[in-house]
């Protein structure tokens, strides 16, 4: 119920990008169930057709998972503990949200099945899909229910999965180094080898030794300094009006993941060029123009989208790197930074749009005009799929990144730095990215059609 309510008061956008996730589950139910309808009429290549919805299910629970990440309020704050919201609560509420939104999307689904199968009427297409989708059977209700839940059962544990672990990440991060608000504290600076060394206590208790109430209400801080004399107290007002300050982590280090997805990808394309040397059938045809296509060709393509997908936020903090190379400027070095610092959140989705788009234009680049069996409209559909959740999942999680360096800009444009600068920098970085990773794409896919097309 508190889902169903906090989801009344959404902003605009927040209910667009759930109905992305519905749009994404209505897609990928139906391929099920045209999968059910096709295997009553055809048991022998049925079980390879629902293999291939894996596809389109991965790309939509990621795409789930991103929405319920970039969501506002499944973020921790302070103080929403003390009424029940800890990352616990918060990682519930935003499960509920999603097997909301992906439970619509597979009633949307049936309806149209059936809507296409004949069973319903009254409507424009009634039955044009009958043939196909066996219109003259009894749909076994247990299968069609067990299809239907698979997207909701899956985005729910991986929505479950990724915001609690980031649920107490977060929540340990601002435990560490937030600073909470009528707190005392008693320091004492001393000096040693040359460098200052603050030695910092923390108490609740006005009776702490180095904290005294004063006259007028306030609270003194006493501190002391070794070996110079003690300064003269210092008087704080008790109400400290400071909202909790909390400084998110940077990351030093680059992702490792490069050296991995590199070898994953020259491992994949080999493979998949070894593979290609046999010309006999395949026991895990292609839809469409795929017949014959060796199942380690299909291996090799998968070891590929993996390595790039690993490779994504190494490839992505190289480019932040090299923007800061040879004595950057503040438009260079803000760029860079940002790009560094977002490449975990971002490079991980980038490296996954960068595989589907590698194997689209793989696949595409392998038929021609003239060919005589062409694409179905169910693997135009799967393909739609996949590409426009990726490319989706990019875009909410740069809107995620977004909303986590808000406080940084705010910051920046307080201290003076023109917005003209920050909007120029975010053309940097989207040109810098866009200038190395389409490059990359267009080469793996050419690599990987090289095989195939002998």
């Amino acid at each position: 119920m508190l889902a169903l309510r906090l989801g009344r008061g959404t902003h605009p956008v927040v209910l667009f990008r759930r109905l992305l996730v519905v749009a994404a589950s209505a897609g990928v139910g139906f391929l099920l169930l045209c999968t059910l309808g096709w295997a009553m009429d055809h048991p022998a290549g049925s079980p390879i057709r629902l293999v291939w919805c894996l596809i389109p299910l991965a790309a939509a629970v990621q795409l789930a998972v991103a929405v319920a990440r970039a969501e506002p309020r499944t973020r921790v704050r302070s103080g929403l503990s003390a009424v029940g919201l800890g990352p616990a609560r918060l990682t519930v509420l935003a499960a509920t949200s999603t097997a909301i939104s992906c439970t619509l999307g597979s009633s949307v689904a049936l309806l149209f099945f059936l809507h296409l199968r004949g069973d319903l009427t009254g409507m424009p297409f009634d039955g044009e899909a009958a043939e196909l989708l066996a219109a003259g059977r009894p749909l076994p209700l247990g299968a069609v229910f067990t299809l239907l839940g698979v997207t909701p059962v899956v985005a729910v544990v991986a929505t479950a999965l990724a915001l609690r672990r980031r649920g107490y990440t977060e929540a340990r991060a601002a435990g560490a180094v937030q600073v909470a608000p009528r707190v005392r504290v008693a320091a004492s600076v001393g000096a040693a080898n040359g460098a200052s060394l603050v030695a910092v206590s923390v108490s609740d208790s006005p009776n702490a030794e180095g904290v005294s109430p004063a006259a007028d209400g306030s609270v003194v801080l006493t501190a002391t300094a070794s070996p110079a004399p003690a300064p003269a107290p210092v008087a704080v007002p008790a109400p400290m009006a400071v909202p909790p300050l909390v400084v998110a982590p940077y990351p030093v280090t680059a992702p490792s993941g490069l050296p991995w997805g590199v070898a994953l990808t020259a491992v994949g394309l080999a493979v998949e060029t070894y593979a290609s040397r046999d010309g006999g059938g395949s026991a895990m045809p292609l839809p469409g123009q795929f017949d014959g296509s060796p199942t380690a060709v299909l291996a090799g393509w998968a070891l590929t989208a993996v390595g790039l997908a690993l490779a994504g936020p190494g490839v992505m903090y190289l480019c932040g790197w090299l923007l800061q190379a040879m004595r950057p400027g503040a438009l260079r070095l803000l760029a860079g930074r940002t790009l560094m610092t977002e490449s975990r959140s971002i490079g991980r989705p980038l490296g996954v749009l960068c595989a589907v788009l590698s194997g689209t234009f793989a696949a595409a680049s392998l038929y021609g005009p003239a060919d005589d069996r062409p694409f179905g409209p169910l693997t135009a559909l799967g393909a739609t799929l996949v590409i426009g959740c990726t490319a989706a999942t990019v875009l909410i999680a740069a809107l995620e990144a977004r909303q986590a360096r808000a406080s940084v800009t705010e910051n920046l444009r307080l201290s003076g730095t023109p917005a003209s600068l920050l909007r120029t920098a975010v053309v940097v970085r989207t040109a810098t990215v866009v200038a190395v990773f389409t490059p990359l794409t267009w080469a793996v896919a050419a690599l990987a059609a090289i095989p195939l097309s002998r």
